[in-house]
């Protein structure tokens, strides 16, 4: 697989106002840390995005993320981990990365109000988008992560 073109080159002015979008979700938005780091990590998944896959895992590995903790993201359902309000992030996360098929459920958005303030849930809402729209740009320009080196057999 290669790269099909680097948005940074051909249109910084849209890659600078994407990226903007982000530094006010991690930085101004007041959200935890720990709600950023899954929104971005599942929302990535959920869309096959390896860049950003790859890169969100080192995040919050390098934030003290438990590896259980990251591991599990994608069956969140099943595992114990995380905590009631981390599921009702998931949920939403889920049904708006997967929009086009769930219409954005008031199922997945009810538990939100349970743990979070109405402008906190707006912030949710933006991260999510915000990392859909970097999905979207990386899947469809094929970014590519750098590739560890294999460590050495024992």
């Amino acid at each position: 697989m290669r790269a099909r073109l680097d948005i940074t080159k051909v249109a910084p002015d849209a890659y600078r106002a994407v990226a903007a979008l982000d530094r006010f979700v991690v930085r101004e938005s007041g959200l935890e840390a720990r709600y950023i780091h899954l929104i971005k990590l599942y929302a990535s998944h959920i869309n096959g995005c390896a860049y950003c896959v790859d890169m969100h895992i080192k995040e919050a590995r390098h934030s003290g993320l438990s590896d259980q903790w990251i591991n599990l993201v994608n069956v969140w359902r099943e595992s114990p981990v995380y905590s009631d309000a981390e599921r009702a992030v998931l949920a939403w996360t889920e049904a708006l990365t997967l929009l086009a098929d769930s219409r954005a459920p008031d199922e997945a958005f009810e538990p939100l109000q349970q743990h979070f303030t109405e402008e906190q849930i707006a912030n949710i809402t933006v991260a999510i988008s915000t990392i859909n729209v970097w999905n979207r740009v990386t899947v469809g320009l094929r970014t590519l992560h750098a590739v560890a080196p294999e460590p050495a057999a024992a």
